[in-house]
């Protein structure tokens, strides 16, 4: 006789990949089927639901797959995400990218597509929804939750600044690489006497770059919350230089820092469907002035940089310890929640202990580091008074 299944669950990874994305789906579904639940993927983000086609004899094969062990087993073990990403926004979709068969009804030149991920979610039979993702993917999330869709929220980012939670899925292995691939160029920087600058993901939040310097693998980190004086970080750079017995200074730049004075850096003008252009290039401005100032403290001698921008190299690859370990653990801290007829839920990492919190928090607040607490404005460096009692990363906005 065939078991009878509880329900179907969803499972979608948005935004950016990350290492750990593979854990949690793996958890997610072998839980969920040991449970009694039919487990299904949607792929490519919220884009596989919106562009669904409601036809048994379509191939939705490029929209979403039955999940079964023996599929996320083989993943589970991988970076990346298998059910693919896109930073898709169904309440703001371009009329470019409206499925041909909701052409005729959506023709404005953004369209929210809501009523048909609604649709689209009834017609696969979803019960609860299970969205992996950063700030914008689980925004649209609130949005499906105040619609009446159960969702139970995990979240992920490199920069660690989903709010609610001390810790985001990516971010261990995204710091880790930090400090590896830092002391790696360190033996160029020091074999000719440069500066090392390089540039970190961190849109908003300077944490991939406060962390990695509060380790030592830096001498000095600028980071999206203040803006920062070229000339004091270059006099800053050359004393560390000088105070260096190779003869030579490190400085990770946050891709959202900004010069005093001055805005963000972008690569183009081009934005995404959640309003964000494509960040790229203040590490290499600041390399730049760092060459051009260097003479003015440094008895007339310039000094020449070594500028490179990490980018996909640390989001790339297989997870570390710990982001094979939590992405486990809040795989099963949503199946918990299903299990218990909980949702509108954020599974997290609070005060050292797992734990859930309101999934609108996600939109209430921001998430970036405390200046006044964790960054020293004159030194252009993390600083701290004491780790007693703080979470295990040290910084959130929650402290």
């Amino acid at each position: 006789m065939a078991k009878k299944v509880k329900g179907t669950i969803a499972i979608l990874t948005g935004g950016g990949d990350v290492p750990g994305l593979n854990p949690a789906i793996r958890a997610i579904t072998i839980r969920a089927i040991r449970e009694g639940y039919r487990v299904i993927g949607l792929r490519r983000g919220w884009a596989g639901i919106v562009e669904l086609v409601q036809d048994p004899k379509a191939d939705n094969s490029y929209n979403f797959v039955e999940l079964t062990q023996i599929i996320v087993n083989k993943a589970g073990r991988t970076g990346g995400t298998f059910l693919h990403s896109s930073r898709t926004r169904p309440s703001h979709l371009p009329k470019a990218n409206v499925p041909e068969q909701h052409r005729d009804t959506y023709q404005e030149e953004y369209n929210d597509m809501t009523k048909v991920v609604l649709d689209n979610l009834n017609y696969l039979g979803v019960d609860y929804l299970i969205p992996i993702g950063g700030d914008d993917t689980l925004s649209y999330a609130v949005r499906l939750y105040k619609e009446g869709v159960k969702v139970v929220a995990i979240p992920k980012t490199m920069d660690n600044d989903v709010p609610g939670t001390d810790y985001c899925i990516g971010f261990s292995t995204c710091i880790t690489r930090t400090i590896n691939m830092t002391n790696t160029l360190r033996t160029s920087a020091g074999s000719h006497e440069r500066f090392l600058v390089l540039e970190v993901f961190g849109r908003y939040a300077g944490f991939t770059a406060m962390l990695p310097t509060m380790a030592g693998a830096a001498n000095r980190c600028v980071i999206p919350e203040y803006k920062f004086n070229i000339e004091g970080l270059t006099e800053l750079l050359i004393q560390d230089r000088f105070d260096n017995p190779s003869n030579y200074s490190v400085a990770l730049v946050s891709e959202g820092a900004m010069f005093e004075g001055g805005e963000m850096v972008f690569k183009d003008g081009e934005k995404d469907q959640f309003g964000h252009a494509k960040l790229g290039g203040i590490g290499e401005l600041v390399s730049q002035r760092l060459k051009e100032l260097s003479p003015k403290y440094n008895n007339g001698k310039k000094i020449n940089v070594i500028n490179q921008k990490l980018g996909y190299l640390v989001r790339g690859g297989d997870p570390d310890a710990i982001d094979s370990i939590v992405p486990m653990a809040y795989g099963n801290l949503a199946l918990d929640l299903i299990l218990k007829g909980v949702h509108g839920r954020l599974v997290v990492l609070k005060n050292g202990r797992y734990d859930n919190v309101p999934i609108d928090v996600v939109t209430g607040k921001s998430k970036v580091v405390n200046i006044e607490k964790f960054y020293n404005i004159d030194r252009l460096c993390p600083t701290y008074n004491s780790f007693e009692m703080n979470p295990l990363f040290i910084m959130t906005s929650d402290y």
